[in-house]
């Protein structure tokens, strides 16, 4: 092989090794900062009176809201309660086939606490935020319903409230204060998922 020809792939490999490294430096500088956003915005409450709730998704064990999913149902339920939102909009879909979605079990959970089933609406297909975001949106815009109150745990709002941004909505930010999350030891794996997913939707942003 020719020296010059050597020599330039030399340079080549070193110009491409900086790259890389400028790339990882900025990630790691993006997810930090990242990281210190959501956790400062947790606890954002931005108490409106709006037209709906919009609670997010979580797991259901049994035809039952997981310990996460019915606090977030409850702050809806307590929102809607004191009059702070008109109706109720519960997503989530379901991973198995014949099981009963989030959204329908959110449903029958909130009529048995005393909301009355004409005041919510449900979205039984969604299983990610971005499509819990979206398919409310669409839900919505169906009923005439303008101003939203998003509903899930502190740590995932950030993400959430950034969707609904993208996606159009006139949305406040309403975070359970009864989360299942509480100790340091769930919170932190909690944040650094958050944290991995926001940083990823921020870069992704641009190609939507």
């Amino acid at each position: 092989m020719p020296e010059s020809t050597q020599h330039k792939r030399q340079i080549y490999t070193r110009l491409a090794m900086r790259v890389c490294i400028a790339i990882l430096i900025a990630y790691i500088a993006l997810f930090a900062f990242s990281a210190y956003s959501i956790w400062n915005f947790a606890d954002k409450n931005q108490v409106a009176t709006t037209d709906a709730a919009v609670v997010l998704g979580a797991a259901v064990t049994d035809g039952q809201p997981s310990p996460v999913f019915r606090e977030r149902i409850n702050h809806g339920i307590w929102l809607y309660q004191q009059g702070l939102a008109s109706k109720l909009i519960f997503t989530g879909g379901t991973d198995e086939d014949g099981q009963p979605s989030e959204a329908e079990v959110a449903r029958t959970y909130a009529i048995s606490k005393g909301v009355k089933a004409a005041d919510i609406y449900t979205d039984t297909t969604s299983r990610y935020t971005s499509e819990n975001i979206q398919h409310a949106a669409t839900i919505a815009s169906a009923h005439q319903l303008q101003k939203l109150t998003i509903v899930s745990d502190p740590l995932h709002m950030k993400r959430a409230m950034l969707m609904a941004k993208i996606d159009g909505l006139k949305a406040h930010s309403s975070p359970t204060t009864t989360s299942a999350y509480t100790s340091l030891s769930s919170k932190i794996p909690f944040l650094l998922r958050e944290t991995f997913y926001y940083t990823g939707y921020l870069i992704t942003v641009p190609f939507r």
